[in-house]
């Protein structure tokens, strides 16, 4: 496998937001969203088994919490599933970030999956998503949308009702899109849409959604990688 990095952090999205997470990166990406915030993933990386990973996991204990992110990891999904089963037997809680634009249904169901549903704002990534994923989410899993504007919160909400997502996953994530190019403040100011404007949407509608922010864009600076 491909990896750009793996680190102890605290986990900066989703329900598991401020547990303390490993994180492993994997190297390589098929989309291209307009907002990302990882383009250092796309090419690259270095080489390493399995038996590597499981060692650099070890050295980290006593933290059981695992994300596997990228870039998109489904890419590496042949070295990946095997990685993964042998974690769970290990009593690690796992979690993977995917676009959901790979197919998802032979991901191990104690996965925690943060699916990630492009939205217009996404540009050449939108509708990127594969419907058939819909049918592999379980009340583990997560469905993310990164909101830009209102186009954007208008595409989740009406996705959200259209797919009954709350009785699929376990969580629906909307997550305020970061400026690309960000300054060293640690505030909602590098934010492409404010926070705020967000919950007054979400209130308006009565919408079966979470507030999710990017909790490590607040703590570190947010450019700072590999926290």
């Amino acid at each position: 496998m491909h990896l750009i990095e793996l680190y102890k952090s605290v986990q900066g999205e989703s329900s598991f937001a401020g547990l303390p997470c490993i994180f492993v990166r994997l190297a390589g990406c098929n989309l291209r969203c307009a907002w990302c915030d990882s383009e250092y993933t796309f090419a690259g990386g270095k080489a390493h088994t399995s038996d590597e990973i499981v060692a650099q996991i070890e050295a980290l204990a006593p933290c059981r919490l695992i994300e596997f992110t990228g870039g998109e990891p489904m890419l590496q999904a042949k070295e990946l599933l095997p990685l993964m089963e042998r974690l769970l037997a290990d009593d690690y809680t796992l979690m993977m970030e995917t676009s959901g634009e790979r197919p998802l249904a032979e991901v191990p169901k104690l996965v925690h999956k943060i699916v990630d549903v492009k939205c217009p704002g996404a540009g050449s990534a939108a509708n990127s998503f594969r419907m058939e994923n819909l049918e592999a989410l379980t009340k583990n899993d997560e469905v993310k949308f990164v909101i830009s504007h209102r186009e954007d919160y208008d595409f989740a909400r009406d996705f959200i009702r259209a797919h009954a997502l709350h009785e699929k996953a376990g969580q629906v994530l909307l997550s305020p899109a970061f400026n690309k190019a960000p300054s060293v403040l640690r505030t909602t100011d590098n934010a492409l849409l404010d926070p705020r404007v967000l919950v007054e949407w979400m209130m308006a509608d009565g919408i079966d959604a979470r507030l999710s922010l990017q909790i490590h864009k607040f703590i570190w600076e947010p450019v700072k990688k590999g926290v």
